[in-house]
């Protein structure tokens, strides 16, 4: 509010998500024990899944062909699979109408170890089933709650490089901004669990994408994106996304930006469960006899009790 147009953030009309093509390790796990997992390759089906990939996103940001202003940029993770999807992906793509391309590290693989042997990596994942895959580590490597903390730091550059127009080649850029991000299945669920802040119940739920298949979060008329414009909510409820998770997205798509807190009471239900639904103007709650101290703080008008010993070490947890 207050500032010039060209002072405000140029936001990517859409962000892409696309997972790698079929790679060697897809077709057989075995490859995992030779072959360092940056190094594993796209099979021939692979690559052509990549370029078919990129004529469906052209075919879509285009509007098959009708809508001529439109940009793209793209993220890719440095794994051998992920940079030869995005090449065949970048097939379809003319230079005009790419606005650059940069390889993340931090959108990478989980990772699952150096070289990884067959019958230990069987083992190991089935104590994932039973341990939960959010916090699960894999020995030597990374659980999927290490790949959030770095995605959060990704989501955290990638908002300075929005706000400070770095995705663009002027300050302004009357074209619409598509941010392709080619990555791997856990990762983009990730990805998702930090966007639209889902938990961690909720991320065990949600299904892995199939090779070269995309998720489209989309901005709405209001300024929050969704995933429920570009996609069905039959799509949606077969990637794992629970009846309150859909309607949240449909919400989304035409919410205006800054009502997430005040306007999504199931998320409030999924932790205070014993708070009203509803809440009308004629009911009455503790607040009546709280007031706020200079600080903006809570704090009861009622006589105030000596203060309780400090627990001890052994009492945390």
């Amino acid at each position: 509010m207050g500032h010039p147009a060209s002072d405000c953030p140029i936001l990517p009309k859409r962000i892409i998500l696309v997972r790698h093509g079929e790679s060697q390790g897809n077709l057989d796990d075995t490859a995992y024990t030779t072959t360092p997992d940056n190094q594993i390759p796209l099979t021939p089906h692979g690559i052509e899944q990549a370029r078919l990939a990129g004529e469906r996103i052209r075919r879509f940001v285009s509007d098959d062909g009708r809508f001529h202003k439109w940009k793209v940029y793209f993220y890719v993770s440095p794994y051998e699979r992920t940079r030869s999807t995005l090449r065949e992906i970048g097939r379809s793509f003319p230079r005009k109408r790419i606005l650059g391309v940069r390889e993340e590290c931090r959108i990478r693989e989980q990772d699952f170890g150096n070289f990884q042997v067959g019958e230990r990596m069987k083992a190991i994942k089935s104590a994932r089933e039973r341990f939960g895959r959010f916090f699960f580590r894999f020995p030597e490597g990374e659980s999927a709650a290490d790949v959030f903390d770095r995605l959060s730091s990704f989501l955290e550059s990638l908002w300075r490089d929005i706000e400070m127009k770095r995705l663009v080649q002027h300050q302004r850029c009357d074209d619409e901004i598509n941010l392709i991000i080619v990555s791997h299945g856990l990762a983009l669920r990730v990805f998702l669990m930090k966007w639209f802040k889902w938990t961690v119940e909720q991320f065990e739920h949600l299904s892995n994408l199939y090779n070269c298949e995309s998720r489209v979060i989309q901005l709405g008329a209001g300024g929050e994106y969704s995933l429920a414009i570009h996609h069905s909510e039959e799509e949606l409820r077969g990637w794992g996304l629970s009846t309150e998770m859909i309607a949240d997205q449909k919400w989304r798509a035409n919410a205006q930006k800054g009502d997430w807190k005040n306007k999504r009471p199931w998320y409030l239900d999924t932790f205070f469960d014993h708070l009203p639904s509803h809440t009308s103007s004629s009911e009455s709650d503790d607040d009546s006899n709280v007031s706020c101290d200079q600080d903006g703080e809570k704090e009861n008008n009622v006589s105030p009790s000596p203060p309780s010993p400090p627990p001890s070490v052994e009492d945390d947890d």
